[in-house]
């Protein structure tokens, strides 16, 4: 049976294609890939929140937005009204499980602490349990994302490189006590940030949106000091609070170092892979009047070149070798250093 189209017929099917085409495809980044769900054009950061529920199968008390400039938000929210068009544009990580992993989760429990074997019953000893708050906090506090140039030789090495920072005990410990969730830890190209006055060590790009870090050797055929890159990512882990270089900035980049190498119980090289990164001597890298707007710049000084910034001055490079110009920069803030806490002592005895 034939039926003809009827104006009723047309205003529907008109109206069924604006509905299509108001909607907003909105992408998502879940367990390290793209996720896109499609939402009317009213929605609100609630109904995204009822859109991952029903088509993902994360429950609400499971979802964490992690939105750049935003900040994280979860439900219940403080602002649910949220329009879901404001943020078509900016970067989204959704963090949660579903409700198949969360029972997958239970059910390995449920199996790991079954009876495996009949017999006497032994008298009770203190069983060793997990700290699930301190995994779910390792899970939330990390580095979600690691990427290696790939078109830098050997992105793998890159790879298991970052995936030995997000691993390091210390970070580990320092993320989960200062709360920093950190979407992108990535490699930087050292030909990009490197010039005659400054090598430029570490960036943290939006407070703490993305943390690039130099890895290679300016030629590309080695990896820097371990030890170095790790006080350079405690450095730009401090931008995640705070943005110049005050001294609210230096107190927490120094706790934050002591933390690191205190809960740090790794000893001695480690072999990651088939590859040993040994610790061998440590880089003199914090001339501190090479850090300009979230940078982490090694040599970075003034317009003469053949100048090492220091902490209020300047030390003349001239014919030195680089260790011998960061000696002398070292000796130099030792001295103001010493300098500035006399005179805090002479004004604290004029006070009294």
């Amino acid at each position: 049976m034939t039926t003809e189209n009827s104006p009723q017929n047309d205003v529907a099917m008109h109206e069924a294609t604006e509905a299509t085409s108001s909607d907003i495809q909105l992408t998502l980044t879940h367990h390290g890939k793209p996720v896109t769900l499609s939402l009317h054009r009213d929605a609100t950061l609630q109904d995204l929140s009822d859109k991952v529920a029903t088509e993902l199968s994360i429950p609400p008390p499971n979802q964490k937005f992690l939105i750049a400039k935003l900040g994280l938000q979860k439900p219940p929210f403080k602002d649910a009204t949220i329009p879901v068009s404001s943020l078509a544009s900016k970067k989204i990580t959704l963090l949660g499980s579903t409700t198949e992993e969360v029972s997958s989760l239970s059910a390995s429990i449920s199996a790991a602490v079954a009876p495996r074997r009949t017999g006497p019953v032994k008298a009770a000893t203190p069983a060793r349990t997990r700290d699930w708050k301190k995994v779910q906090d390792e899970a939330q506090y990390t580095f979600h994302t690691l990427r290696p140039l790939p078109y830098l030789p050997n992105p793998e090495r890159s790879l298991r490189f970052l995936e030995r920072l997000r691993d390091d005990p210390g970070i580990k410990a320092a993320m989960r006590k200062h709360k920093f969730s950190v979407p992108l830890l990535t490699e930087m190209d050292p030909a990009m940030h490197t010039t005659h006055e400054s090598r430029t060590l570490g960036l943290n790009r939006n407070k703490g949106e993305v943390i690039e870090l130099r890895l290679r050797t300016d030629a590309y055929d080695g990896y820097r000091n371990y030890k170095t890159i790790r006080k350079t990512l405690c450095h730009e882990l401090a931008h995640n609070v705070w943005g110049p270089h005050d001294r609210n900035f230096w107190n927490l980049c120094t706790q934050i170092e002591k933390e690191v190498m205190r809960d740090d119980w790794t000893a001695g090289g480690r072999s990651v892979g088939n590859e040993e990164y040994a610790p061998g001597p440590e880089e003199d890298v914090y001339d501190h009047g090479g850090w300009t707007g979230g940078e982490f710049v090694l040599g970075g000084g003034g317009s003469d070149a053949g100048v090492i910034s220091s902490a209020g001055g300047a030390v003349s490079a001239g014919n030195l070798s680089r260790r011998d110009i960061l000696a002398r920069a070292a000796e130099e803030r030792m001295r103001r250093s010493k300098r500035a806490k006399e005179a805090e002592e002479r004004e604290h005895r004029t006070a009294s």
